[in-house]
């Protein structure tokens, strides 16, 4: 364990994760994981600081957790996760004295808001609309095609509808008949609908100090909820400049000071430029995990440097390498889904083993024989990494892995 400097800030980790603990262990800031009770036994056994709290719901009790962290000197809660967003908010509201961060937690955290919220700052966003029930996403599906002046018989252009405040692909469908709208469960309602945005969807993760970027990389998906890499390709990093440009807008709009940012965007083929949504946390995929193996440096440590109040702008400065040219190569992983819906045993293709861009994989066995029937974009079975130095080569074969079969 490193050894904590009593001048740097003290940190609260909302959620449960053993790479951010690894992480804030090797670091000199001083740290309490604020968990469910189920993580106690474990952090008595291996001496990590922690605190429990159940994250459910926000309720009359959620000043207590403020307020035992102010307590004990903590300057700043750390959200980990997209259910701990919210409880960053209320809890540093409390310990910065700063109601506004709540309210910028709640945009962070509900999708409709936060569209709205970036139209009001001159951010482009696609038509977007809430739905509480089957009707309604019939209106817009009906009503986006109008406007796009389709005639009878040509198909329609899909509509996406995203839960308001799950993360990333979960709760996420493709909709393009009224047909399809009848497999929507009633307990999925309410929803966001967003019309389709032709373009090139990629993410972003920049970290923020006092208002500016300290560090921006460019994630690019080669299959949305399947596979991504990092650092981009040159064609995707040419539009670094028009892109960090949005990031600032986006930094002025939403007034964010301070920490970690994980939004995503979309490119039309003349440049322009859609916002999709933002995140106030760490991205999923294991992103800072590819991020680390391509640059070499901590993505959860230059988080808590960037959400600590008392780091100095040096500090930060000198902890981020150059972005891009000090990339030792390109990390990517790949998110694994039985193609089959009997399995009886994981089997890693040959052909994916035996690639020198192959690392290693976080596959289990097959717990149950039958494959359940994935809604939406549905959840990966465990990710596949993969590093090498030639971008292209690395897409392609993450592009391959869609077409294996990793389960049998």
């Amino acid at each position: 364990m490193a050894e904590k400097d009593p001048n740097k800030g003290y940190v609260a980790l909302l959620g449960w994760s053993l790479n951010a603990i690894e992480a804030l262990d090797n670091f000199d800031r001083r740290y309490v994981v604020v968990a469910p009770p189920w993580a106690e036994e474990y952090c008595e056994k291996h001496d990590i600081p922690y605190t429990p709290w159940d994250f459910e719901r926000l309720n009359d009790r959620s000043m207590e957790i403020a307020q035992t962290l102010k307590e004990m000197g903590v300057d700043v809660a750390i959200p980990l996760f997209e259910e701990t967003v919210e409880w960053a908010g209320a809890i540093n509201s409390v310990l910065m004295d700063n109601p506004r961060l709540y309210g910028q937690a709640i945009l962070m955290r509900d999708k409709a808001l936060m569209k709205r919220r970036a139209q009001l700052g001159g951010i482009r966003v696609g038509i977007f609309e809430e739905a509480h029930d089957r009707e309604d996403v019939i209106r817009f599906l009906k009503r986006v095609n109008q406007t796009l002046l389709k005639l009878d018989g040509d198909p329609n252009d899909p509509i996406h509808l995203k839960a308001f405040d799950k993360a990333g692909c979960l709760g996420h469908r493709v909709i393009r008949t009224p047909d399809e709208v009848d497999l929507i469960p009633e307990e999925e309602f309410p929803v966001l609908m967003e019309s389709h945005l032709d373009g090139w969807e990629f993410a972003v993760e920049a970290w923020i100090h006092d208002g500016k970027i300290k560090f921006l990389n460019i994630s690019e998906y080669v299959t949305l909820g399947y596979s991504v890499f990092v650092p981009a390709t040159k064609e995707l990093e040419s539009w670094r400049e028009g892109i960090r440009r949005e990031i600032e807008k986006l930094i002025k709009t939403f007034d964010i000071q301070f920490g970690f940012i994980h939004p995503e965007y979309f490119v039309t083929s003349d440049g322009t430029m859609y916002f999709g949504e933002v995140a106030y946390r760490p991205p999923g995929f294991k992103v800072f995990e590819l991020l680390e193996r391509a640059y070499g440096f901590n993505a959860y440590q230059a988080m808590v440097l960037c959400f600590d109040p008392k780091s100095t702008e040096e500090e930060v400065n000198a902890f981020f390498p150059r972005e891009v040219v000090d990339a030792k190569g390109y990390a990517g992983c790949f998110g694994v889904y039985p193609r089959r819906r009997v399995v009886s045993q994981l089997n890693i293709p040959e052909e994916t083993e035996n690639h020198p861009y192959y690392e290693w994989n976080d596959l289990a066995q097959p717990l149950e024989n039958t494959v359940t029937k994935r809604t939406a974009f549905g959840t990966h079975w465990g990710l596949v990494y993969f590093f090498g130095d030639d971008p292209i080569k690395l897409r392609d074969l993450l592009k391959k892995q869609e077409d294996l079969d990793y389960y049998q």
